[in-house]
């Protein structure tokens, strides 16, 4: 791919986005930026921003038209979202770069939990789309843990399935697999398994936060039940719990994956958990 094409990226505002967008344009690549709002997206001027909304595909048609890549992050949505979204994407594009979960299961139609079955299903559109693609299947992103701030300042942290473990990777070494595969041939049709250096536990996240803020934090652990109730308060459903519930009771029980991935694309290891939080101590104070 030549220095002079266009790349569009999704979730432009978002964590791993606005790496993605900031390390193209490193590179001297021409960038375009899909946002809801302008007006509060706080890009760099060399970025081209577009306004375009994912629940209105024919948004998105003049960010796409005459781009040569797409880098494809998806919100909250629902999965019925997607089709047309992709559609309008494979016209404007040849190429689609998506971040994906490693955890789908190859060839499994019911993938056990909401997270994974919506990533595999997404996938299946891309693959089906005529464009070409690369799927970025990523474990949990150390970002996530951002949700905590309020409680690192309070010192304590109340989660439940403490002994949960992940191997939490850090959004600019996405950002930086993600361009590569956006930029260069070699990885069209290949679906990248990428994680952290090392599993961590949840208790574990918590010390080392505190560690490198200088002051204690601690885990403390909610009953279930509590959890529960504030997954349905924020509109989970019963059975997405359930599977959600026995994803994190696998996490505790079974070794998570660790993948050279980004030390292989990029050439340079993957960031540790340590040196993420170190990025982000000021979002912690």
């Amino acid at each position: 791919m030549a220095q002079q094409d266009v790349i569009l990226v999704t979730g432009a505002t978002g964590n791993v986005g606005r790496q993605v967008v900031h390390q193209l344009l490193a590179e001297g690549r021409a960038v375009r930026a899909l946002v809801r709002n302008p007006d509060t997206a706080g890009l760099p001027d060399a970025a081209e921003v577009f306004q375009g909304d994912f629940t209105s595909p024919e948004t998105l048609r003049p960010a796409v038209a005459g781009v040569d890549a797409a880098f494809l992050v998806w919100p909250s949505l629902p999965l019925a979202d997607a089709p047309a979204v992709v559609d309008v994407l494979a016209e404007g594009t040849g190429r689609i770069v998506y971040l994906s979960s490693a955890g789908v299961e190859e060839d499994k139609e019911d993938q056990g939990d909401p997270i994974n079955q919506f990533h595999a299903g997404l996938e299946r559109l891309i693959e089906k789309s005529g464009a070409e693609w690369t799927f970025l299947r990523s474990t949990s992103f150390a970002a996530s843990l951002l949700e905590w701030a309020d409680q690192v300042r309070e010192g304590v942290v109340r989660e439940a399935f403490g002994e949960a473990t992940r191997t939490l990777v850090h959004e600019a070494d996405l950002a930086a697999v993600a361009v590569r595969a956006l930029t260069e041939d070699a990885y069209v049709g290949r679906k990248l398994m990428l994680s952290g250096t090392a599993p961590i536990s949840q208790i574990e996240q918590v010390r080392i936060i505190g560690e490198v803020l200088g002051r204690p934090v601690r885990f403390e652990e909610i009953p279930l039940d509590t959890l529960r109730e504030q997954m349905r308060a924020e509109g989970w459903t019963d059975p997405d719990i359930d599977g959600m519930f026995a994803a994190y009771a696998t996490m505790a029980t079974m070794d998570q994956p660790v993948w050279n991935t980004v030390e292989e694309v990029t050439g340079r290891p993957a960031r540790t958990f340590r040196q993420w939080v170190a990025d982000h101590a000021q979002d912690f104070r």
